[in-house]
């Protein structure tokens, strides 16, 4: 259990140090809807505030609702990748490793939501305003990432155990 505490603590405190610190600078140095051009017609930096979940789910639903629903969900998704945690096997490196991104997503966007009762947003792709992607953050790359790692760690176990019989 230690080697998949370590991993939990050192991954997971990575993710929200650098979630912390972007918003922290987007919030303070950006006035609101403030956007800056990184890259010319695809990349800004843009201040959001997402009172939603991803995409901006759920944020005109009634704000009681909201911040018992949103106040409540991370502490029992991190309850569920703790039990999940316990269960793995040590050898599951990539497993913990991808659970451990998911946590410090979560609770990097939790910690915006106990502060603010929003979540900060600021990563702005688009093409050419155009086509646009909604707003997003450190806290929510860590988390799609972690899930796609362990979707894909799940589709090739199942495949293995295919082929073994």
């Amino acid at each position: 259990m230690r080697q998949k505490l370590i991993y939990l603590m050192s991954i997971s405190s990575l993710v929200i140090a650098v979630d912390q610190l972007t918003k922290l600078f987007v919030h303070t140095k950006f006035q609101l809807h403030e956007s800056r051009v990184v890259i010319e017609n695809y990349f800004n930096i843009t201040y959001v505030r997402n009172f939603g979940a991803a995409f901006g789910i759920l944020a005109q639903t009634p704000a009681v609702f909201r911040e018992i629903f949103f106040l409540s969900m991370p502490p029992l998704a991190c309850s569920l990748i703790l039990y999940i945690l316990w269960g793995l096997k040590e050898k599951q490196t990539s497993q913990m490793i991808a659970l451990s991104f998911i946590f410090g997503g979560a609770i990097g966007n939790y910690i915006d939501r106990v502060q603010y009762r929003y979540v900060v947003d600021f990563i702005d792709f688009h093409f050419y305003n155009r086509q646009t992607w909604p707003a997003f953050n450190i806290a929510d790359m860590a988390i799609v990432c972690g899930v796609a790692a362990l979707i894909y760690l799940i589709m090739t176990e199942k495949e293995k155990k295919t082929e073994l019989t």
